[in-house]
């Protein structure tokens, strides 16, 4: 088969399985377009080497994913490229356009578990401590954005997306639309409400006016021009609050949330109540934050008992 051919015919293919991760899977925008790059790669792969996409073999597909290693790709981009393909290929099955699914003995490579980072309970009070001493224009909405993130554990892409239609102060409840667009009620606290009103009755109302674009007013977190955030400017806002506060810790919207979560543990929540509240899918994801409470109550359990760090055979031992 031509390599003309072969574009022109994968191409239809490719298109409906997006318009199924987005209409029927109702993925979002960012997820469809990482499995268009996916798929389109291993499509262009395919062509190089004049092979159909109705015919590769298990060895092409374990040669393609060796090459991705070779060029240092790391374990995780491999296993989110395979997970892309996999779903390619089980809804090109699932639609008869091909008769057998090549990458069903393809197995995921083993990727190390990372825990995540978080701050400590006199981290995150140090830290609010040095925001609040701010006296620059922009404080009021960074401190209230640094208050919601860690009393609701939310996505930088959920904070971003924030109206002021789905934020009820009175009960202090956020309604949020999460991965797979699927909803779920959050609570924040009172004195992330009280960041919240502050900025909303003053900030937010110059920020505002300042707006040229149609559309923008409806989101409760602005920019400099007035306009809604996006996840890389929330991700600078971070930058930025540890530049002025002087309070270098490493803050990122992942930080905060995952702190959310090793905080509410650490207090005796249950995993199933962690699990609604961030909106996981699977309580295994949840789970790892176990890890973390273990980790930091060994930290607290060596400071109470000095004895838990003497080396064996310290005359105190005896």
């Amino acid at each position: 088969m031509g390599q003309g051919k072969f574009l022109k015919v994968t191409s239809d293919e490719e298109m409906r399985f997006l318009s199924y991760l987005s209409n029927e899977r109702k993925y979002s925008e960012h997820t469809v377009s990482s499995y268009k790059e996916d798929v389109s790669l291993f499509l262009g792969f395919l062509a190089s080497i004049n092979r159909d996409y109705q015919d590769v073999t298990t060895e092409e597909i374990r040669g393609y994913l060796l090459d991705l290693t070779n060029r240092g790709l790391s374990k995780a981009t491999i296993k989110r490229t395979l997970a892309s393909l996999k779903h390619y290929y089980r809804f090109l099955y699932l639609k008869d356009f091909i008769r057998r699914d090549p990458f069903e003995l393809i197995s995921s490579p083993k990727q190390e578990k990372k825990l995540p980072d978080f701050l400590t309970s006199d981290e995150i009070e140090q830290l609010f401590a040095a925001n609040r001493r701010r006296t620059d224009k922009l404080a009021p909405r960074d401190e209230a954005i640094i208050e919601l993130m860690f009393a609701s554990g939310l996505r930088a892409s959920e904070v971003v997306n924030l109206t002021l239609q789905s934020i009820n102060m009175r009960d202090r409840l956020i309604r949020v639309f999460g991965k797979g667009k699927k909803e779920r009620i959050v609570p924040f606290t009172k004195t992330a409400r009280d960041a919240m009103q502050e900025y909303l009755d003053g900030l937010r109302v110059e920020l505002a006016s300042k707006c040229k674009k149609t559309n923008q007013g409806a989101y409760f977190f602005l920019n400099d021009r007035g306009e809604q955030l996006t996840t890389r400017g929330l991700e600078f806002i971070m930058n930025e609050i540890e530049s002025k506060s002087g309070d270098f810790c490493k803050l990122h919207p992942h930080i905060l949330r995952h702190s959310f979560a090793t905080r509410l543990l650490s207090q005796g929540a249950d995993l199933r109540t962690i699990q609604e509240m961030m909106g996981h899918e699977s309580i295994g994801t949840t789970q790892i934050y176990t890890h973390i409470t273990y980790t930091e109550m060994k930290g607290i359990y060596d400071k109470a008992f000095p004895r838990a760090r003497m080396p064996s055979g310290h005359k105190d031992d005896k």
